[in-house]
């Protein structure tokens, strides 16, 4: 080991001397392409972190270390986005489509952080401006929510059956396409696609939660059969107990909100409240 460590070392000198009688500027821009390829790997991986606020960190170091590089940027609003924080990404958005760097994937990024801090109107000016030759599932399923929040059903559901058929993971969208349907009234068809959402994703909770919307609006008040822990059990009860109250079938509702307090394996103060505010209404 040491006479391998000897002779790399010996390589090292002897290619440093060789290089001697090259320009400095060159040995730099050698290395420093070098260290971009490496770069380049590690910000992959801060993209992909568990931990958004981890990305949060090292990107807004690096872009301020680098106030020319837009990819470091691109990172840093994407990163901020997944930390929940769509505000201070449009900050950094709205300078990245002012660059002339910036691509239809930019715009896309840009169009969801304004989805996501309830700016439908600007998020639409930026989709308007990608070409309709670039079709992929994030460019149809922001279509999608934008046509929605505009009342337009059809577009709706058209862009939302193209984005579920271009994902081989289709069950957010199936969930976003279902509560469209629940606001809608057409209760039937919503409880269907949050059923096939499951069918995806079984430990989607949202889609558990809105198939039981979907289904106490039928006046359907037994729990559908899905996977479940005993907390979500408890809270779907709970939340079956608030619809049956709201289809003004009010001890129904009570019975199915003590069964959510007996489910639960703690207090369950939520499904407490409920009950009580009905149990005082009731006697005054």
């Amino acid at each position: 080991m040491r006479h391998i460590m000897t002779s790399l070392c010996l390589g090292s000198a002897m290619v440093l001397s060789a290089c001697g009688g090259q320009d400095t500027a060159e040995l730099d821009a050698a290395f420093k392409a070098v260290n971009v390829i490496d770069e380049s790997g590690l910000n992959d991986i801060m993209l992909n972190s568990p931990d958004p606020g981890e990305a949060v960190r090292y990107f807004e170091r690096a872009s301020a270390e680098n106030p020319d590089r837009i990819d470091l940027r691109r990172g840093y609003a994407t990163s901020l986005v997944r930390a929940g924080k769509a505000t201070q990404a449009n900050a950094i958005w709205a300078q990245i489509v002012q660059s002339p760097e910036v691509t239809d994937e930019d715009r896309l990024g840009y169009a969801e952080a304004l989805i996501r801090s309830g700016e439908w109107e600007r998020a639409e000016e930026q989709l308007d401006q990608i070409p309709p030759t670039m079709e992929n599932f994030n460019r149809y399923r922001l279509e999608a929510m934008i046509a929605d929040a505009n009342e337009e059903w059809d577009k709706a559901d058209s862009f939302y059956e193209i984005a579920v058929g271009l994902t081989t993971t289709p069950a957010a969208t199936l969930n976003n396409w279902g509560y469209s349907k629940l606001t809608r009234g057409e209760f039937t068809e919503a409880e269907r696609m949050f059923g096939e959402a499951l069918g995806y994703d079984p430990k989607l909770f949202t889609a558990k939660n809105n198939l039981v919307l979907a289904r106490g609006a039928q006046r359907k008040y037994d729990l559908p059969i899905v996977q479940m822990t005993q907390i979500e059990r408890a809270q779907l009860l709970h939340t079956l107990g608030l619809s049956a109250v709201k289809q003004g079938d009010v001890e129904i509702g009570k019975g199915l909100l003590r069964n959510a307090i007996d489910t639960h394996p703690q207090h369950f103060e939520a499904a407490a409240r409920s009950l009580g505010a009905l149990e005082a209404n009731v006697t005054n």
